[in-house]
This record gives C-alpha cells, sequence and structure tokens, in this order.
C-alpha cells in the first residue's frame, strides 16, 4: 500500500488554476493516474486531446463539458467521462469549481491539428 499526500512539489499552477497530482507512476500506481483539478469561474482546460479515456468528478462547483461540440454541465455526485482521442474543454462556470480526475497511466495531451504528444507532469 501506497497513500500520498497532496504536495507543492506536485502542484501545476497555471494562470487558469492548479493541477494537484495525485496516484501517478512516480508515486507508485502502475495502471491508474489521478489528480485534482480547481479552477477559478470561466477558467479551465485548453481546448485539447488527450489520447486515454478520462473520468472527471466534480467535488466542488460546476463545470461546463464540451466534447467534440457535444455540450454538458457536471456537479458534484457526477462524473463525466470522456472518451480517448476526442477533442475537449471543461470550464469552471459560476465560480469556482474542483474535479478529481482519473484515467490509465501512460496518457498524453494533444492540440488539435498537432501529433507532438505533450507528457501530463501530474500523471506521470
Amino acid at each position: 500500500m501506497n497513500v500520498v499526500s497532496e504536495s507543492e512539489q506536485r502542484t501545476t499552477r497555471t494562470p487558469a488554476g492548479a493541477t494537484v497530482g495525485l496516484a501517478a507512476p512516480s508515486q507508485g500506481s502502475t495502471e491508474v493516474a489521478t489528480w485534482r483539478v480547481e479552477f477559478g469561474s470561466g477558467s479551465g482546460t485548453p481546448v485539447h486531446i488527450i489520447d486515454r479515456e478520462q473520468v472527471w468528478m466534480p467535488l466542488t462547483g460546476e463545470f461546463a463539458v464540451e466534447v467534440e461540440g457535444g455540450t454538458g454541465r457536471a456537479t458534484a455526485g457526477q462524473a463525466v467521462i470522456v472518451p480517448a482521442g476526442t477533442v475537449r474543454q471543461l470550464t469552471a462556470v459560476g465560480g469556482p469549481a474542483q474535479a478529481l480526475v482519473a484515467m490509465a497511466v501512460g496518457g498524453k495531451a494533444m492540440l488539435p491539428g498537432s501529433e507532438d504528444r505533450i507528457p501530463l507532469p501530474w500523471a506521470e
């Protein structure tokens, strides 16, 4: 068993908010990566693609979710399953929001129109 605590060393801060790495290969997980995201109102992810399925579980606030042109909203007590390889963006609406995110290890991000695979530091 390995208990992982949030730490500043495993936190990535951007103007949109913060991503806090939890379970990941560097923390002893071999199959699943998890992290907590927090966004200010109106802030969120860039438009991007992830090559692994992700599950977003809002903890507080509300998220607007756009996946391949379809839109929805999610709040605490719900889960959003985002298929691998889809263009997506998630944004906090109506105030700040936090979510726990999970995916299989090894996932990489891409920008639409690019083949460059970008590692996710909080999931390594």
